[in-house]
């Protein structure tokens, strides 16, 4: 048998982080088998769904590299394979034609509250042997209903949640097809697993009341039940279900917020997930191991410290060129856009160990590339009488020297010697001169990125 798993977002939003790990794990289970993964846009929701958000959903996919193997598939590209279906249900007498009118079930459903039960379809258009059904009402287009099993139980061993068995009694005829003709997303979901030959199911857990229905229906069909794994929910930092109030809920949010794909792609991987005690991995080894028996029944709660550290690293390790080629993109967005490759990437090396965001890195060596607003108090505290003579001095010697992070040092060793001062005397008001602030690594690696013509320019204009 070949694995076939498939991500089956319904584009009503944008691609949230408890959906980017359900397509993570569906992706990774596939590749760890050799299978096919598939994607599945379930549009059929109109009144809701959005060009906007299958791009979305695509956008959202595409930056965390999650490339899948068929589709996207739209299931409104799929209505009249879907009709074919239902009207050969109702050949065999698996579905069947429900006249009741809006104001009927509602009136239904008032009474079984009224009589605390569970508000449910009475069955009243179901055929069944013996009964005499009324002749159909002229004003009123029927919709279609599945012939539900009224005995017995629908059962499965859910691959996270262990055994799980629904009566029958407790489900109704669901519907499958609206007074217009069009099939709804329950049904859908049904055919497009069968046709698409899905053999593992791994959703969401909210799906769960779902699964007894769909296994009926695929029954009734004669296709193969795929197997299911229901994952747990997301809890927020404050244990509470993760919203749009918990901070970045979209994926390309956290592109915004100067993530790396691959931190992001590491912690989902962890959120739920573990193999021994390993926390950094890439996906490649991700693949190698991951396996449906080590997700947790439990909720996973998102820990955004965490997160934040696993940025730190990639952003640590990631190749200086590709780390460029993302920064340059920030860089750009705050009105820098002609800084010089070999500077860039220079400047990355010097800073990218202090940074955990993009945002943050890219604002760090943003005064290697335009002249920087200098932080009043550090000027006041760190260019005064006693510290400029010492700065003037220094820079004079500057013109001469080769331009080397070494020879910068010598210098200012030798500045520090002849004036009797302590180092931090000349390191603090060149720091406030060359880059605004009083903290950088150090001021001589941060002179040669920039270069002497800038360094002593910057350096001269609080001399004269």
């Amino acid at each position: 048998m070949q694995v076939r798993t498939r991500f089956a977002p319904s584009p009503t939003g944008f691609l949230h982080i408890g959906g980017a790990r359900t397509a993570l794990f569906s992706w990774a289970y596939a590749k760890r088998f050799q299978g096919q993964f598939v994607l599945r846009i379930e549009d059929t929701d109109v009144a809701r769904s959005t060009p906007e958000a299958v791009q979305a959903i695509l956008d959202g996919m595409h930056w965390l590299g999650l490339d899948y193997d068929e589709g996207p598939f739209y299931q409104m590209q799929r209505m009249d394979q879907y009709k074919v279906v239902i009207q050969n249900m109702l050949a065999a007498g698996t579905a069947y034609l429900c006249y009741c009118s809006k104001e009927e079930l509602d009136a239904l459903r008032e009474q079984q509250m009224q009589q605390g039960q569970k508000p449910r379809y009475d069955g009243r258009w179901r055929p069944e042997a013996g009964k005499v059904l009324p002749a159909p009402p002229q004003d009123v287009s029927p919709v279609v209903r599945f012939k539900n099993p009224t005995a017995g139980v629908v059962a499965w061993d859910d691959l996270v949640k262990g055994r799980i068995e629904i009566s029958n009694t407790e489900l109704d005829d669901v519907i499958i097809a609206r007074a217009d003709g069009t099939p709804t997303y329950n049904f859908c979901v049904v055919v497009d697993d069968w046709e698409m030959n899905i053999t593992h199911v791994i959703r969401g857990d909210d799906h769960v009341n779902n699964t007894p229905r769909q296994i009926n229906m695929l029954n009734a069909l004669g296709a193969k039940v795929p197997e299911y794994a229901h994952l747990s929910m997301i809890l927020g930092d404050d244990g509470q279900k993760l919203s749009k109030r918990h901070g970045a809920v979209s994926v390309m949010q956290y592109d915004e917020e100067g993530y790396l794909p691959e931190a992001v792609l590491n912690y989902l991987a962890r959120l739920g997930w573990s193999h021994g005690d390993d926390e950094v991995f890439d996906m490649q080894q991700f693949c190698t191991w991951f396996d449906l028996d080590h997700i947790t029944p439990s909720a996973a709660q998102f820990n955004t410290e965490k997160l934040n550290w696993l940025n730190a690293h990639y952003i640590k390790t990631c190749d200086i060129g590709k780390l460029a080629q993302d920064i340059a993109k920030r860089l750009a967005q705050a009105g820098v856009s002609d800084a010089p490759p070999a500077q860039l990437a220079s400047a990355l090396q010097l800073y990218r160990e202090r940074a955990n965001n993009l945002n943050q890195l890219a604002q760090d060596i943003h005064f290697f590339f335009t002249l920087p607003q200098a932080n009043a108090a550090d000027v006041e505290k760190h260019i005064t009488p006693e510290t400029l003579p010492i700065v003037a001095d220094f820079a004079q010697k500057l013109q001469t020297i080769d331009w080397t992070a070494e020879a910068i040092h010598a210098v200012m060793n030798e500045i520090v010697t002849t004036h009797q001062v302590k180092f931090p005397k000349l390191a603090m008001p060149l720091r406030v001169m060359l880059i605004g602030i009083a903290q950088s690594p150090s001021i001589d690696q941060v002179m040669m990125i920039l270069g002497r013509e800038a360094s002593i320019a910057r350096i001269n204009a609080y001399l004269s």
